[in-house]
C-alpha cells in the first residue's frame, strides 16, 4: 500500500484549462471517492493518476516518489474502467492471470495469486468459462479480480458500475466494500452516483468546474456542507434552498414568513426529512402538487408561493391530497446558512 499525493495538480488542453490547483493527500489504505457533475474533472483527475493523461503543473507522488514523469507500468497502480476490457478468447482464470503473463511470471506462479482472488471475489467455479457466458456483475468482477492478482499500491476505479442495472449496482457495492475491507488497500474511485459514494468512501472529494469544492467524510459533507454547490450536490433528494431579506431576527421570506439566520446569510438550506408538515397550523403554506408514496416514508413535492418549491419527506404513509395546501415548520437546528456568494456562514445561533 502506498499514499498518493497531489500538489497543485494542473491540467490544460492547449488554452483550455480543466484542471487548477487540485490538492490533495490519499492515505495508505483510504478509500477516496472522487464525484461530482460531467466535465468537472473528476475522470481526467483520475487519468493523470494513472499515467494515462501528462500532467501540466504541479507535482504527484506514489509512496512517497515523485511520477510526473513515470511511464503507466512504471507506477505499480491497478485500474478498473467502466468497460471490463476482457479478452473475449481468454479464460477468467487466464484473464484474470494476464498481468502476471506479460511481466513473463512463470505460469506456476500465476496460478495462486488467481486462485486467492478468485475466492475474494467469489470466481472459484468460473474460472474455466469465457467472457461471453458471464453475467455483467460477474465480467466485472473478473475485471476487479485482474487488478487485485498485480498487488498494487493503489487501485484507481473509473465509475465501474454504470454499465450495471441498478440491482447488479447494488450487489457490486457490497462486493467493493468487501474487497476493501479484506484487502485495505489505497483506492480512488470516481463515480457520478452520490449513493455510491456517500456507502463507499471514507473520505468524498467533491468537485466542480476543476477544482475541489470540499474534502471530507460523508455525513461531514452531508451535515456541514462547505457551499451551495456541495449542498445541493450531496444528498437524495437535494437540499431545499430559500432566499430572503436580512431582518434583526434571520432572513424574511417572501410570504413574511422569518427563519432564523446569521449575520451575512442570504440563504437558508433545509433537507428534506427536516421540513415537517405542522399539525398546529403555523409555518410556511405550501400547495402539494406531488405525492411520491415510497413505503417507509412520503416525498411531498409542494410550491410555496414567492418563496418556490419544497420538498418534504415524511415518514411512513401520510394522509395528505394532491393540491391540498399543507403548513411546513423547519428543524430549526437543522438550517444551512449562506452568505451572498454560496459560502456557507457561521452556524445558526
Amino acid at each position: 500500500m502506498a499514499g498518493i499525493e497531489l500538489s497543485g495538480i494542473a491540467k490544460s488542453y492547449g488554452g483550455t484549462e480543466v484542471l487548477r490547483d487540485v490538492d490533495l493527500a490519499v492515505g495508505e489504505g483510504e478509500f477516496v471517492v472522487l464525484v461530482g457533475p460531467s466535465g468537472c474533472g473528476k475522470s481526467t483527475l483520475l487519468r493523470m493518476i494513472a499515467g494515462l493523461e501528462p500532467i501540466s503543473a504541479g507535482e504527484l507522488r506514489i509512496g512517497g516518489r515523485r511520477m510526473n514523469e513515470v511511464p503507466p507500468r512504471g507506477r505499480d497502480i491497478a485500474m478498473v474502467f467502466q468497460s471490463y476490457a476482457l479478452y473475449p478468447h481468454m479464460t477468467v482464470a487466464r484473464n484474470m492471470g494476464f498481468p502476471m503473463e506479460i511481466a513473463h511470471r512463470p505460469k506456476a506462479e500465476r496460478a495462486g495469486p488467481v486462485a486467492r482472488a478468485a475466492e475474494v471475489l467469489g470466481l472459484q467455479k468460473l474460472l474455466d468459462r469465457y467472457p461471453r457466458a458471464l453475467s455483467g456483475g460477474q465480467r466485472q468482477r473478473v475485471a476487479m479480480g485482474r487488478a487485485i492478482v498485480r498487488q498494487p499500491q493503489a487501485f484507481l476505479f473509473d465509475e465501474p458500475l454504470s454499465n450495471l442495472d441498478a440491482a447488479l449496482r447494488v450487489e457490486m457495492r457490497l462486493e467493493i466494500a468487501r474487497l476493501h475491507h479484506r484487502i485495505g488497500a489505497t483506492t480512488v474511485y470516481v463515480t457520478h452516483d452520490q449513493v455510491e459514494a456517500m456507502t463507499l468512501a471514507d473520505r468524498i472529494v467533491v468537485m466542480n468546474a476543476g477544482r475541489i469544492q470540499q474534502v471530507g467524510t460523508p455525513m461531514d459533507l452531508y451535515d456541514r456542507p462547505a457551499n451551495r454547490f456541495v449542498a445541493g450536490f450531496i444528498g437524495s433528494p437535494t437540499m431545499n434552498m430559500v432566499e430572503g431579506t436580512p431582518v434583526p431576527d434571520g432572513l424574511r421570506l417572501a410570504d413574511g414568513t422569518v427563519w432564523p439566520a446569521p449575520p451575512g446569510a442570504r440563504a437558508l438550506g433545509i433537507r428534506p426529512e427536516h421540513l415537517h408538515v405542522s399539525p398546529d397550523g403555523t409555518g410556511l403554506r405550501a400547495e402539494v402538487q406531488l405525492i411520491e408514496r415510497l413505503g417507509s416514508d412520503t416525498n411531498l413535492f409542494c410550491e410555496a408561493p414567492g418563496v418556490g418549491p419544497l420538498l418534504a419527506r415524511v415518514h411512513g404513509d401520510v394522509n395528505v391530497a394532491l393540491g391540498s395546501t399543507v403548513v411546513l415548520t423547519p428543524d430549526l437546528a437543522r438550517l444551512h446558512p449562506f452568505d451572498a456568494e454560496g459560502r456557507r456562514v457561521v452556524q445558526i445561533r
